[in-house]
């Protein structure tokens, strides 16, 4: 079984909060998500957040509730895209075992093309910014990860254990060291 914390990463739209609610209910743990609490903290949504106090402020409350929330045990987070843009971030997520929700930028561009809830993508070419936000964070993605999926167009239930399958083969492999 598996046991400790597991943090998931990736760009908006890679399904860190669905994948993350699933596998957190099939191993038994506890799930965050960290946009949802600097949400349900503030009481009002990240697009507010970032109208008011622009992205850095943003940045300031999710740094935070990060550090608080990999501080726990035995829990799934699913962070927030730009997450790994901090340092402290990522040293916070050293945590736990880092999953890397990876997919193409063709990929995230269709699966974020109707949602109007994610500030940095209420740009003129979204495709265009979603390609420039996987420039910037990629290499910071698989710098933390322990673990890199594809996510592909697999069902949630094909990822869930592909992540399960990913992760007990590391702890396999961290056993035998």
């Amino acid at each position: 079984m598996i046991s400790g914390n597991i943090f998931l990463v990736g760009p908006m739209g890679s399904g860190k909060s669905t994948i993350g609610r699933q596998l957190a209910k099939k191993l038994h743990l506890k799930f965050y998500d960290s946009d949802r609490e600097i949400e349900k903290r503030t009481g009002v949504s990240i697009s507010w957040i970032f109208e008011m106090e622009g992205e850095a402020g943003f940045r300031e409350r999710e740094q935070k509730i990060i550090d608080e929330l990999t501080a726990m045990q035995n829990i799934v987070l699913a962070t927030g895209g730009g997450a790994v843009l901090a340092e402290e971030n990522r040293r916070n997520l050293a945590r736990g075992k880092v999953v890397y929700l990876a997919a193409t930028a063709e990929q995230l561009y269709r699966r974020t093309s109707r949602d109007t809830s994610r500030p940095l993508l209420q740009v003129g070419d979204r495709r265009q910014q979603i390609k420039q936000l996987m420039a910037q964070r990629d290499p910071l993605y698989r710098e933390v990860a322990d673990v890199v999926l594809q996510t592909g167009d697999q069902s949630v239930t094909r990822t869930v254990n592909a992540v399960i399958k990913q992760l007990q083969q590391l702890k396999t492999k961290d056993s035998e060291l």
